[in-house]
């Protein structure tokens, strides 16, 4: 088991009196031990950022760019042993993970450039002698938390834009993977980054380091990735000095397989949507939505895929336990297992991709996101109907349709209220798009340029020019 106690605080990596263990979900087994950070390091943190503000913010935005640069080709450089980590302490599969990595260095070299598009505006002015500008200021030291689930890229896309603005950055990863982001910071430290610029807080004691960073003034931002309910309680928190943030939440996606649509082509993008980190994404699918005529040909390639993928363990047993519940209710109401359905004798949180057939809204799967491999097929033969029952819930972060009718494509698109929608399998997460919800999954968006405007603010300059 290794030991690494240490938080990146400015120039130094120090060590926290007390640590933490990390353990491998696929085993059971101790991983690490890693630096268990209270209130008091993560305010040494705000005060380093805040120190490094003022040289980074008035750097030249090229020199910005070279050393985000430089970090993307670290993480490059670096993307099989980073990737070994994350299987290890998260459990996805290699070939995932790497994946991963790679994209989170794209998301860096996107927002790299972003830094030479901060434009600012030229209004007309209110009078001949008047002169209106807008000018783009970076909002301040920000605060990022992210989620286990994707260990490295969430990372990246918060990064990524903040630094581009020219902002400083407090990160706390989440206590199941860590070590992942130790090593991304690691390559931060290797490609140049100044100190104090990024730092990184390692607890297991994320309450603290949220008050910590939400009674301090001079942290102007957070941006949130993970569950509604803690997402509500920052929203709450960050009226006392009236922060800006960014929360992406909580999902629960349907899928709209329309009675024009390729089966067997949909069946096998549901499967990699909805198996992907073993379900385990705000994203995942989790109401797939077929109609009548097709439902044999859909229902019958999707076990097909679900029997042939390759899963990871789930993150913990309360992940388990969830899946299974979810899975045990769905039965009991009268949905039939097509394929999985059961865990694994042995050691880990393994649980197989599993397919349920004869759902209906009254199941737990179609009630709260499962974030597991459970695939729940309910059939449809109103096409209008059914968007009205795609909407039928609190969550608005991504919705998935299955047309090669235009008209239709246009149609629902603008009818579901979901923040992103995506047809015929487009992708939903590469780094020029603003990737984001509304309603209950969240606001800000992270991604391409709208992305970067969220760590901007846009002081207004009036000019009066005299005689």
């Amino acid at each position: 088991m290794a030991d690494t106690r240490r938080a990146l605080i400015g120039a130094a990596w120090l060590e926290a009196g007390e640590t933490f263990t990390v353990h491998a979900p696929a085993t059971g087994e101790p991983l690490a031990r890693v630096a268990d950070c209270g209130p008091e390091l993560a305010t040494q943190a705000v005060d380093a950022a805040a120190a490094a503000l003022p040289g980074w913010r008035a750097m030249a935005a090229h020199e910005r760019a070279d050393l985000m640069r430089a970090a993307a080709r670290e993480l490059t450089a670096r993307a099989d042993t980073i990737a070994a980590t994350m299987t290890a302490e998260q459990g996805k599969p290699l070939a995932e993970a790497r994946g991963e990595v790679l994209s989170g260095a794209d998301h860096l070299l996107w927002a790299a450039e972003e830094t030479r598009r901060l434009y600012g505006e030229t209004v007309p002015g209110a009078h001949a002698d008047n002169r209106i500008w807008l000018l783009p200021e970076p909002v301040g030291v920000v605060a990022g938390i992210t989620p286990w689930n994707f260990p490295v890229s969430m990372i990246t896309r918060k990064l990524g834009p903040a630094l581009a603005a020219g902002c400083t950055v407090v990160l706390k990863p989440a206590e199941q993977t860590p070590l992942s982001a130790i090593e991304v910071a690691e390559a931060f430290v290797a490609a140049g980054l100044p100190p104090g610029v990024f730092n990184l807080v390692t607890t297991s004691r994320p309450a603290g380091f949220g008050q910590a960073v939400m009674t301090d003034p001079r942290v102007r931002k957070v941006s949130f990735t993970g569950s509604t309910e803690v997402g509500r309680e920052l929203i709450r928190q960050s009226a006392h000095d009236v922060k800006r943030l960014s929360v992406e939440l909580g999902g629960h996606a349907p899928v709209l397989v329309f009675p024009d649509a390729d089966p067997v082509a949909a069946a096998r993008a549901v499967a990699r949507s909805k198996f992907l980190n073993a379900g385990q994404a705000c994203t995942s699918p989790n109401r797939i939505f077929v109609h009548s005529s097709l439902a044999a040909a859909f229902t019958a390639e999707l076990v097909r895929q679900a029997e042939a993928a390759e899963l990871g363990p789930l993150i913990d047993e309360p992940a388990v336990a969830k899946v299974s519940r979810h899975v045990e209710d769905a039965v009991a109401r009268g949905a039939t297992v097509l394929t999985g359905g059961r865990r694994p004798e042995g050691a880990g949180t393994f649980y197989p991709a599993t397919v349920l057939g004869g759902v209906s809204e009254d199941m737990l799967v179609c009630r709260e996101e499962t974030f597991g491999p459970v695939a729940p097929v309910l059939e449809f033969d109103d096409c209008d109907q059914v968007v009205e029952r795609a909407n039928a819930t609190p969550y608005g972060l991504t919705a998935y349709v299955w047309t090669n009718d235009l008209s239709r494509t246009v149609r629902v698109a603008e009818e579901l209220q979901f923040g992103m929608v995506t047809v015929n399998g487009g992708p939903l997460a590469p780094p020029q798009a603003p990737f984001g919800g509304i309603k209950s999954s969240g606001y800000g968006r992270e991604g391409g340029h709208h992305g970067v405007a969220d760590y901007l603010e846009y002081k207004y300059l009036s000019v009066g020019l005299g005689r």
